[in-house]
């Protein structure tokens, strides 16, 4: 008998996946249990929840106790704003300064390698959208911590950070190498595709599929004020990956409004503004969701309680309906949309 999964279900099992803590990770799993149908088809993944259920209570109770000890995982950023995007690569390619010119994190930028010990997460900003980088401790042909892997495949997008005025060719191949090493590089026939959601499978390898680690992968070529002429273009040529690049100077500032465009972009993500009945719509914090979500996934983000007992809606601002009309939940939104949410 099929499982029949539903969206909501999937999302829970999405947020397991990337869950840094036992308690994030006990939290989901106590969604996806709420979520999950009750049939005959699915009595087998119940009882695996339920099991995993009980081992992270148990470890969290244990390390509460006295003399215990709780495991925090560095390497592990919560994520936070429309997307969270890693930044790759290797000692010096300038990851530390993008954070440093495009958000208030407090990055150390400094001419020695190796200055960056655990990731540093910072919050750029395309218009009224916030995206989380991540800069992430560097990483050479002979080494990279081994917990990094972990803040790579819980990120939505990777940016590998190439150094122009230095040797471009090698700062690559390194990169890659890693990426493809732990299959972190989405394949030329998926390049430019957002994951598909994780299938959901009876037994222990549910939620491994090797497939849904690949991310969207980008290039930032940085140091482009000082940089050769001719470089990123010779790079391209010898790089047969089709890989997007967004060259800057973090120095002068040169392309920073690309990149946070494109980033917004590549992130495929509307934003939605709430509107309470007879007020006016919150115009300075949006909602952000991906890129063919619907009035029930708003509702389901904003609160995924009430979401069952939305009644109507209506919406302004969309290419599918005039202002003020009345849509149903599963009217597709757009970006800028303003929506009025109605609960039973």
């Amino acid at each position: 008998m099929p499982a029949n999964l539903t969206q909501q279900y999937l999302k829970a099992e999405q947020r397991y996946k990337a869950a840094g803590t036992d308690e994030e990770r006990l939290d989901a799993l106590e969604e996806m249990l709420r979520e999950i149908p009750k049939h005959k088809g699915t009595e087998h993944l119940q009882a695996d929840l339920k099991k995993r259920r009980s081992k992270l209570k148990a470890a969290i109770e244990g390390g509460g106790k006295k003399g215990g000890t709780k495991h925090v995982d560095v390497f592990h950023v919560p994520k936070s704003g429309a997307g969270q995007i890693a930044l790759v690569g290797m000692p010096n390619a300038g990851k530390s300064a993008i954070l440093a010119a495009l958000t208030n994190a407090p990055v150390h930028v400094a001419e020695f390698p190796f200055a960056t010990d655990k990731p540093v997460p910072g919050m750029a900003k395309f218009e009224d959208v916030p995206i989380q980088l991540v800069d992430a401790p560097p990483i050479t042909a002979d080494f990279a911590p081994p917990g990094l892997v972990n803040t790579y495949r819980s990120a939505d997008m990777l940016a590998i950070v190439i150094d122009l005025a230095g040797s471009v060719l090698e700062q690559m191949e390194v990169c890659t190498a890693y990426l493809d090493s732990h299959t972190l590089i989405l394949d030329e026939s998926a390049h430019g595709q957002t994951p598909s959601p994780l299938p959901s499978l009876q037994g222990e390898s549910y939620l491994d599929r090797a497939t849904y680690l690949a991310r969207k992968t980008f290039v930032i070529a940085t140091k482009a004020d000082i940089a050769p002429e001719g470089t990123l273009e010779t790079l391209k040529e010898l790089t047969e990956r089709p890989f997007e690049y967004i060259e800057i100077s973090s120095e002068t500032a040169q392309g920073l409004d690309v990149l946070t465009r494109r980033m917004f972009e590549m992130l495929d993500v509307i934003r939605v503004y709430a509107k309470k009945p007879h007020q006016d719509p919150d115009m300075t914090d949006p909602f952000t969701l991906k890129r063919g979500s619907n009035v029930h996934d708003l509702a389901y983000h904003i609160h995924r309680e009430l979401a069952d007992k939305l009644k109507t809606a209506r919406a302004w601002n969309s290419p599918n309906a005039y202002d003020g009309q009345n849509v149903p939940r599963e009217h597709i939104l757009s970006d800028k949309e303003i929506i009025e949410l109605h609960f039973s």
